[in-house]
């Protein structure tokens, strides 16, 4: 199955979870196995997903974030639009404040990308629920037009082609689950299922999540942090230790930390 070399983008915003210190070596575990499909289960703002370097005949991402996955599908398909809306924004608490406070599902498609895109950028540590302003003393806004707008463009490039999905996990593997497929999966921490808002993801939903991937046909992938109740759910398939090391925020206080990629 032959792969063809893409380049890699930067994720748009940070996102709680979001695998930017682990991403170099899934990647590369990613690229180790061959695959015509590329399937990413819990896409979130595409830290894995757009930092891969080689892309196969297909792929396929999914978040069940509402948000999440109209982002991407305005992204992708009303770009120009999506610009003219972000183009007089600046940075601002009190703009914060009020989009934070907007009910996303009274928006337009685009509204609520906008919204998104804003608070991402600007909330603490990426934080999905609860999120508050962020600020780092010493360092440029985050939310910059004439810096993000590069970045916007090459994400919109990188998306061509690409199927997205806004499918519960299960529905999703159910549905593209072939030989050929390889599935990444980077489900919330365990112990950290509510960060993501009420209803996203149920701690009980990891043990149906490895009855399912006993059970398919093809290749996975699976990220998470590394928990005696993790190591007891997944046993049986390959499980490997990685050291990882967190920031929150910016902070330059970094904490050690362990992670699991799982597999088949």
């Amino acid at each position: 199955m032959d792969f063809s070399p893409v380049a890699s983008v930067r994720p748009l915003a940070p996102y709680i979870g979001g695998k930017r210190n682990l991403s170099r070596r899934l990647v590369e575990r990613i690229n180790a196995v061959p695959h015509a499909t590329y399937a990413e289960v819990f896409v979130g703002m595409g830290g894995v997903f757009f930092r891969r370097d080689q892309q196969p005949k297909a792929e396929v991402i999914n978040d069940w974030s509402e948000d999440v996955s109209t982002f991407f599908r305005v992204l992708q398909r009303h770009y120009q639009p999506f610009m003219d809306m972000l183009r007089w924004q600046v940075a601002s608490r009190s703009g914060f404040e009020k989009l934070a406070a907007l009910e996303p599902s009274s928006l337009t498609d685009l509204e609520r990308s906008a919204r998104f895109l804003y608070l991402q950028r600007l909330a603490f540590g990426g934080k999905v629920r609860g999120r508050h302003f962020g600020v780092s003393p010493g360092t440029p806004a985050r939310f910059d037009v004439t810096k993000l707008g590069p970045m916007i463009e090459a994400a919109h490039e990188r998306l061509a082609g690409v199927v997205i999905e806004r499918l519960p996990w299960a529905d999703f593997i159910d549905r593209y689950d072939r030989e050929t497929t390889l599935f990444y999966l980077d489900p919330p921490y365990f112990a950290c299922e509510r960060d993501y808002g009420d209803g996203m993801f149920a701690r009980e939903e990891f043990s149906q999540m490895a009855e399912r991937l006993r059970r398919i046909k093809g290749r996975f992938i699976l990220s998470l942090n590394d928990r005696p109740e993790v190591r007891e759910i997944f046993a049986g398939f390959d499980i490997e230790e990685v050291g990882v090391r967190y920031t929150i925020g910016g902070q330059a206080k970094a904490k050690d930390a362990r992670e699991v990629i799982i597999s088949n």
